[in-house]
């Protein structure tokens, strides 16, 4: 999709907001006239007014461009500053910026979404595509993991995927006896899971260290680099691949990612070296 350019700044309405976790927020604006259409795991840069612009990932659903949804952590001013939003306050968007996951490529294979914590957030817009278009695909199967029980994010649509067929599994770092699941890296899960190895297709996204030994999990079970594809941050300031900030090898994120397959990282991100 076409980037917009830089001067492409538009106000808009909070429609709702909502907390999901102690600080991750997810808001809704309204978008008249499906003037921020996207593709799934493309990113906009979002900002409360006078706080400072940060790149945040779509996590709404493609099938409904009147809805601008963002789920965001608040860790920073600008960040802080966008969570503190309610309905009715005006947030302003450039975009949509980036590339999409290339749900093409896994035509006909199982698909395997592995995230960790928000980083979910980037493969909402995914899994909503996955599912409504399932008879495309094998197997269809999340791996979400979360600090504790309480940062798992979505918990409400997790339970309503795998009704639709998703077989979602989780997994916290730190649990109490309340909690009757996995407990453990998310890597650990990618062992556990029933998928074709050989042929399946795996969407990753999360803390880069957690991707890394997700991709040499992923490559034991017989996934080649080819057909792994994740998700890389950088400080993306302008959106446009302009300023420079978020230079990864020769490519610029903000332009030529966020998404990689990754054959094309294996230098960048050392996985080969783990």
């Amino acid at each position: 999709m076409a980037t917009s350019p830089l001067a492409d700044l538009t106000a808009l309405a909070v429609r709702s907001s909502r907390r999901d976790t102690t600080d991750i927020w997810t808001l809704e604006l309204d978008a008249p006239d499906g003037a921020f259409a996207f593709a799934p795991g493309q990113f906009t840069m979002l900002s409360a007014l006078g706080a400072g612009e940060v790149p945040i990932s779509i996590s709404g659903d493609v099938a409904d461009p009147s809805t601008l949804v963002h789920t965001v952590r608040s860790v920073g001013y600008a960040t802080r500053a966008i969570c503190a939003a309610r309905t009715g306050d005006v947030l302003t968007v450039r975009g949509p910026f980036g590339n999409s996951w290339p749900l093409e490529a896994a035509t006909g294979r199982d698909v395997v979404v592995i995230t960790g914590g928000i980083a979910l957030a980037p493969l909402r817009a995914a899994v909503l595509q996955l599912l409504d278009n399932a008879d495309r695909y094998g197997r269809l199967i999340l791996l979400h993991g979360g600090r504790t029980p309480d940062q798992l994010l979505y918990e409400d649509e997790l339970e309503a995927w795998r009704e639709r067929g998703l077989d979602v599994a989780t997994t916290v770092d730190i649990a109490g006896p309340e909690w009757l699941g996995h407990v453990g890296v998310v890597p650990n899960l990618v062992r556990r899971a029933t998928f074709e190895g050989e042929s399946a297709v795996a969407f990753v996204c999360g803390p880069e260290v957690m991707m890394r030994f997700t991709m040499t999990a992923l490559e034991r079970r017989g996934v080649t680099p080819d057909r792994m594809y994740l998700s890389v941050e950088r400080n993306m300031q302008c959106g446009i691949g302009r300023c420079g900030h978020c230079q990864l090898g020769p490519t610029l994120v903000c332009r030529d990612g966020p998404i990689y397959s990754a054959a094309d990282l294996a230098g960048w991100l050392a996985i080969r070296e783990l």
